[in-house]
């Protein structure tokens, strides 16, 4: 009776041990992705997006949103990002159905909201285009470890209206942000000889899984 008990102790205790490995090696952490075991806040802001509508701290609650910041003049880096994410979408609402592409205007005197509506439906009708003054936009990207800078402007400057052939200078990364409105992690670009930076959809989604499985 006694070795019969042992042996079923012995016997839970290993599957037991099996489901914890199970566990741990399905709870792996991200393996390209910077991401913040102590997610990073967001502090409060305030953008309008594509529809005219007002898009704050409330809209990242219950969804994951990524973030990337871009233009609609931008002649490589904005439109390889969003067909890229557009070709991974139905991946990451596989793995999240609440999940949202958000893409934030660094250039808001070009960026109207006719504009950017027209522009973000090119890529996926569900995507979101944002928008806001810079003294919304800097303390925005700097929250969230981004920055951009328009040649020979300054931070209050709105966009030069006599010069419509500007370049703006914007990071390539995109921000992920989780159900609680706080940064889980920064996916950067990969650089290639002759190629613009970008992400790396299949990338996006293999970490994007595992980030799901630890929140």
């Amino acid at each position: 009776m006694n070795k019969m008990l042992y042996g079923l102790v012995a016997l839970f205790a290993l599957g037991g041990g099996l489901l914890l490995f199970y566990q741990v090696a399905h709870s792996a952490p991200p393996e390209h992705a910077l991401y913040y075991q102590q997610p990073r806040q967001v502090n409060a802001f305030e953008l309008t997006d594509h529809k005219g509508e007002v898009f704050d701290n409330q809209d990242l609650v219950g969804k994951w949103s990524w973030v990337f910041f871009g233009y609609t003049s931008c002649p490589d880096v904005c439109p390889t990002t969003l067909q890229e994410l557009n070709f991974v979408y139905p991946e990451l609402k596989a793995i999240s159905e609440d999940s949202q592409i958000l893409l934030v205007s660094v250039d808001p005197a070009r960026d109207s909201q006719e504009r950017l509506a027209q522009y973000i439906a090119y890529f996926n009708p569900e995507f979101k285009a944002l928008r806001g003054g810079h003294g919304v936009l800097f303390p925005f990207a700097r929250n969230l470890g981004l920055m951009y800078a328009i040649s020979g402007m300054g931070e209050e400057d709105e966009g030069d209206e006599e010069n419509e052939n500007y370049l703006v200078d914007h990071s390539a990364s995109l921000v992920l942000i989780n159900p609680d409105g706080n940064i889980s992690a920064i996916f950067k670009p990969e650089h290639e000889i002759g190629q613009p930076p970008g992400v790396n959809g299949e990338v996006l989604v293999e970490d994007f899984a595992r980030i799901v499985k630890l929140f």
